[in-house]
Parts: C-alpha cells; structure tokens; sequence
C-alpha cells in the first residue's frame, strides 16, 4: 500500500495533523491508522481541560507561560512554551469551529477552571469528559473528509528505513529517513507494509509500563519504541507524572478511574486516615500545588500510615454543583458505593503522563528525515520536567498543526514526494521465516507482570540508585528472553506490545540512572537536590 501522508494515532494530535493536511491538500492521500477502535485514545480520557488564555482582562500569556516555566522546574524550552501558549488560543478557537462545545456560564462566556499550578482560571472544560468531547468532535469532522482513509485494527510493528534496504543505519547515521512502516493488520491476520512519503506518530503515551495508570491498555509507548529501533533521538524519558488522585479500588490493577485535578481546584481537600488535611504541610499552594508535589506528598503520607490510599474531601461540595460539573465521577463513585455528599473519595497516584519521548523540533520533525511526532509521545521540549496541569491537549493541537504545515512544505519537494514509488519494488516484505505460533501465552503474560512490578516497586515516584541498578538488571533479562522469543514466534500485539513497553522501561531507568539530581517528577533519596547543571538527557 502506498500514501502520501501516514498518521498513526487517533488522539488529538493524528486526528488535527490529518484534517489540516485534508485541507491543505484535498488532491492528495492521507491514511490513519489506529491498533483499536478509532476512538479508544489517551485524548478520550483526559477529563480536566484544555488550558488556554481566554479571559485577556484576567489573565495573561505571560502568565499561562510563567506557570508553565515554573512547573517544568528550568528544563522547559522558553521558546517552545511561547509557541504553545500563544498559538494555543487560535488551535481552540479551531476546534470549536469543528464542533467541540466547552461548558458557559449563565452569562454565556465560557466557565473557566483552574488546576494545580496555574495562578489564573483558565482551563476550559466539557464536564468531567473533556477530552472525549473533543475527540467526538475531530472523529466527525474526520468522516467528511473523502480523501481520509481510517484504518482500525492495525498495530504498527516497525519504521521502515534504510536498515530494510541493506544499509548499516546507527546513531551516527547521518539523514536516516523513515519510508513507511511494517503493520500487522488485525482484521486479516497478515503483515502489510505501507510506503509514505511522510509519517507522523501519534501514538499516546506508556502509562501502562507501570501496574497502575490512568491510561488505557492501548498505551504501552510503541512509537518511541519504535523511533528508539530505527536509532532516533529519545530523551527526558525520567520525568514520569504520576496523577495524584486515581480512584483507589481494592484489588483493582491495570487502568485506574481518574479523579480529575479539576476537583481540587474546585475546593477539593486532600486527607489522611486521621482526617487531618495534610498538604498545607508540603507546600504553601496546598491542594493546588504542581502534580509532582502533591503526587510525593500522598506518597509519603501512605507509607508514613502503611496504607494504599488517602482521601479527597468533596462533602462540603453542593450535590447540584458537583453533578454538574463531574457527573461522570459522581456516577463511578456511586457505583462503587461512594455517595460523595457524604464520604470521603480515597485516591491515591498513578501513572499518568509521559513529560519525555521522541525529540522534535518546534515544528514536529524528529531526527529522522520525513518522520513527524505529536502529542504525549513526542518530546517538545513544553513540559520540561513537570507538566503542568491541561497543556497536553493544548501542545498536541498546536505541534499537529505546526507538523502539518511542514510536511505539506516538505511535500513539494520533488525527490520526497515520489519516495514511495521510487521504493516500492526495494522494501521487502516482512520476513517471518523460521517462526511459529506461540505455544505457551504465559511466557508474555508473566514477563508482562514482572516487567509492571519492577517499574511500580523500583521506578516509580521516588526513587534511589540501588533500586534503579536493580531494576536495569531484571529488565536486561526480560530484554533477552523476550528478543529470543521474538525471533522464533510468530509476531502478535501482545508480543510486540510486551517487547515495546520493555524498551520503554529500559529508556525510563536509563535515564534516570544518568539524572544525578532530584528535578520535577524524578526524586532520587540518593541525589535529593538540584544540579547546578540543567541538562536534557538524550539518548
């Protein structure tokens, strides 16, 4: 199969990068790939907001880009953040225009939230399901464009680039340049390879690295896996955020129900066992202080207490107002007998957001020629250290559009644009000679589980060398039986889904063991300051 423009992912960043390019370029192919349903993306369970300054006379760019500096705690790239935060308002107005509808007030302007971290009300929101909103909107939008192809059910296995062609591709290797990619097609059970002329990922984040995350089973980090084989950039791969509040179910592991920051900033309070509030304790902003903040603070308070979960206070809250506002919450704490009127919510974090990835450049590109990346999987340099709270749909709405400008820049020139026809007789077709289908499930299932228990025991929100060292030395076994494994299978999404989310751990450890400093969401006991040097860590 040959495109011109390949966009896998189906959040917020594939879908704007393929309506701009539909758009700009209704002669030519754009085709969406997508390894689920077309709407089962980290986008539909962003619950907060988006934030954007829509209130000029009670805030500011400056402002949004202060709060933004201040969480990335000195490791954000200004430039970017000033990209992001001005472009932003006009990509929101864009999605409105699309159909997207954000909660007003009685006076009609929109109602504005305010999250941990930003010092104005600025965060607009569709009850507790905003980004399910917002991918409602694009997915419609999306149906009346002919020249989109959507295809569900593809799992993308790997970037084609010269090291298909019999060349020796490594770091090094100057303008390595990305042709399409190998997808294992779901609905047919056959490996595929499409030829592109340019591609972009859009392929969420790798919440589920880790034994509880807010993040659906979809997120298990396959583009920065996939960048990190055909030897791209990758850096920042540390600074996992672990949402303060997930719901807190006994015996529950896996995807966690999110209990959105919005709540807090609404008046929510945090409490121990004993009932006391406690993060007046931590941080003069208490309830609303920077993720990182509150995340380590519920930790402590756990393991001071030895227990699994704090509370959030919301009985103060009117019945009317919450409901309103967070019906999707008040229906999920109620089904598990939680009447919020009148009990304490217990919460307690989860891995939530990756603030690293795939480096880009401010306009999408990474370092391998004709390969773009957008949303949580690419590492923009707008979050440095800490996200703060509602930029990323923000970031992803603004790099797709910045992406797309490029690519349809880049597409003109004549030697890329005829890429695919050039190649497509050179590309082999995959090769699975010599393998056979899995006999025992449980050699992927159990590696799945060790692989989760280490990065939630060893790497999660406070850290030390030795249990980093310990932590590297399981991964590199479960690195070798699962390549040995690789290579005599027959390949399926719960394989390749494994041996990505183990790179990805790889890439979190390694760079940790490089930070030797406690910056934002990285806390090593062992290096508990900041370095007076403030680096990325590229790998």
């Amino acid at each position: 199969m040959q495109t011109d423009f390949l966009v896998i992912g189906s959040g917020i960043a594939g879908l704007t990068y393929a309506l701009k390019l539909s758009a700009e370029r209704p002669d030519k192919t754009v085709t969406l790939l997508t390894k689920t349903q077309s709407d089962e993306t980290n986008t539909k369970y962003a619950q907060g907001g988006i934030a954007g300054v829509m209130d000029a006379d009670n805030d500011s760019f400056g402002r949004h880009i202060e709060d933004t500096l201040i969480a990335g705690d000195g490791l954000c790239d200004k430039e970017i953040v000033e990209i992001v935060v001005r472009e932003g308002v006009e990509r929101i107005r864009e999605i409105i225009d699309w159909g997207a509808e954000f909660d007003k007030d009685s006076s009609g302007d929109y109602a504005l939230g305010k999250e941990g971290g930003h010092s104005a009300f600025r965060i607009l929101h569709h009850k507790d399901v905003t980004g399910k909103e917002m991918e409602r909107a694009l997915l419609e939008a999306i149906r009346t464009r002919p020249n989109i192809q959507v295809i569900s059910h593809c799992f993308v296995l790997d970037l084609i680039t010269q090291h298909h062609l019999g060349y020796l591709v490594t770091k090094a290797t100057p303008d390595i340049v990305c042709f399409g990619v190998y997808v294992l097609n779901l609905n047919t059970s056959k490996i595929e390879k499409i030829l592109s002329s340019i591609t972009l990922l859009a392929t969420g984040g790798n919440g589920q690295v880790y034994r509880t995350t807010t993040n659906p089973s979809i997120a298990t980090g396959d583009g920065v896996a996939m960048v990190y084989r055909a030897k791209g950039r990758i850096e920042n791969m540390e600074f996992i955020q672990f949402h303060p509040t997930a719901l807190y179910e006994p015996g529950v592991r896996g995807q966690s129900f999110l209990i959105t920051e919005a709540v807090r900033g609404d008046g929510g309070i945090l409490r121990n066992l004993q009932g006391a509030a406690f993060m007046e304790r931590y941080d003069s902003r208490k309830d609303l202080a920077p993720r990182d903040i509150v995340a380590r603070a519920i930790d402590n308070e756990m393991k001071v207490a030895g227990t699994e979960h704090v509370f959030l206070d919301c009985r103060h809250f009117s019945k009317e107002k919450f409901t309103a506002h967070f019906p999707n919450i008040y229906e999920k704490c109620l089904s598990i007998g939680i009447d919020i009127t009148k009990d304490l919510i217990p919460v307690a974090p989860a891995a939530h957001y990756s603030c690293g990835g795939i480096k880009t450049d401010e306009w999408g590109k990474t370092s391998i020629n004709n390969l773009y990346a957008a949303g949580e999987c690419a590492s923009t340099g707008l979050h440095g250290a800490n996200r703060l709270a509602s930029n990323s749909l923000l970031e992803a709405m603004v790099f797709a559009h910045r992406a797309s400008l490029d690519s349809v820049k880049r597409f003109d020139d004549h030697i890329i644009s005829s890429f695919p026809a050039v190649l497509g007789s050179n590309v082999p077709d995959w090769n699975a000679a010599g393998t056979n289908a899995p006999r025992e499930m449980i050699l992927i299932t159990q590696s799945l589980k060790e692989m989760k228990l280490l990065m939630s025991d060893y790497v999660g929100i406070v850290r030390n060398n030795e249990r980093l060292d310990r932590a590297m030395k399981r991964l590199d076994l479960l690195y070798e039986e699962t390549e040995a494994l690789y290579q005599k299978t027959i390949v399926s999404p719960q394989l390749c889904e494994l041996r990505n989310m183990i790179t990805v751990s790889y890439l979190i450890v390694k760079c940790a063991q490089f930070r030797h400093e406690s910056r934002g969401l990285h806390y090593n006991t062992d290096y508990p300051g900041k370095s007076l040097l403030v680096q990325n860590i590229d790998l």
